[in-house]
């Protein structure tokens, strides 16, 4: 599909509810990709904003980004052990600038936070324990869900997360949950950091997977959990391109028109 312009955009106000006196949001197309993480999300998302030239909407490196900053701030302990004072991790989260440039050469987004580039330190699996440490508390979700909303509101979109079809775009156009097992998840994360010449402790990335995953699934405030109208897909023994080839005849089955 080529880029979304206002005549083929859809007003909405993404499930908050009726109300006569609040203007209706304008807003474009919609696609969440949710599931946790190492399922294969980041790959099929990136092809998909490729094909429809959508912006891309990584829901976790916001909270990647949050958790980062609050650990350099001293507001989260590496290992969990600390208290953490949820207002001073909102005040941080109010101050950050975040900005997701696509970067055609690499084939990945660059992260950007108050103008520097973050992407690496993001990416790195002890972040994205901090992460999962910031992302019980309501108050910051909340500072960060009108910044997710409003992306819809320029250009057609496709986000990845854990809650993006439950919470962030509960009308969303289009729906996927796509999971894998912890252990293919794992051996996934080894790969990649032994191609990046990193070394690798497969049973410690097994235990980390398996920590967050119960942390974000039994979360009081928007446990990660497949939308009841998603598509489910299990990517344990399927390859990228099977993944994408699957998603996007979901996507054209729900009405989204790709060119090639």
């Amino acid at each position: 599909m080529t880029v979304s312009t206002a005549d083929n955009a859809i007003l909405d106000n993404f499930g908050a509810g009726s109300n006569d006196n609040q203007a209706p949001v304008l807003r474009y197309p919609v696609i969440c990709i949710d599931g946790p993480s190492g399922a294969g999300k980041g790959t099929v998302t990136w092809r998909l904003a490729q094909a429809l030239k959508y912006q891309l909407l990584d829901s976790g490196a916001l909270y990647r980004i949050v958790g980062l900053k609050a650990f350099e701030a001293g507001l989260v302990a590496a290992d969990g052990s600390q208290a953490i004072d949820e207002m001073a991790v909102l005040a941080l989260t109010q101050r950050l600038e975040i900005a997701f440039v696509p970067n055609n050469a690499s084939g990945r987004v660059d992260i950007l936070v108050n103008g520097e580039a973050v992407g690496e330190q993001v990416r790195n699996e002890t972040v994205g324990g901090y992460a999962s440490q910031i992302a019980v508390f309501p108050k910051v979700r909340q500072a960060l869900l009108k910044l997710q909303q409003d992306m819809a509101t320029r250009s057609g979109l496709v986000a990845d997360g854990r809650d993006m079809g439950t919470v962030v775009f509960p009308d969303a156009d289009v729906k996927v949950y796509l999971t894998a097992s912890a252990e293919a998840r794992a051996e996934r994360r080894v790969t990649q950091l032994i191609n990046a010449g990193q070394t690798a402790d497969f049973d410690a990335i097994l235990a980390t997977i398996k920590a967050r995953d119960d942390r974000d699934e039994n979360r009081a405030t928007a446990p990660s959990k497949p939308a009841e109208d998603a598509l489910l897909l299990d990517s344990s023994n399927l390859d990228a391109d099977t993944v994408y080839a699957q998603v996007k005849r979901h996507c054209q089955d729900k009405g989204i028109f790709f060119n090639s």
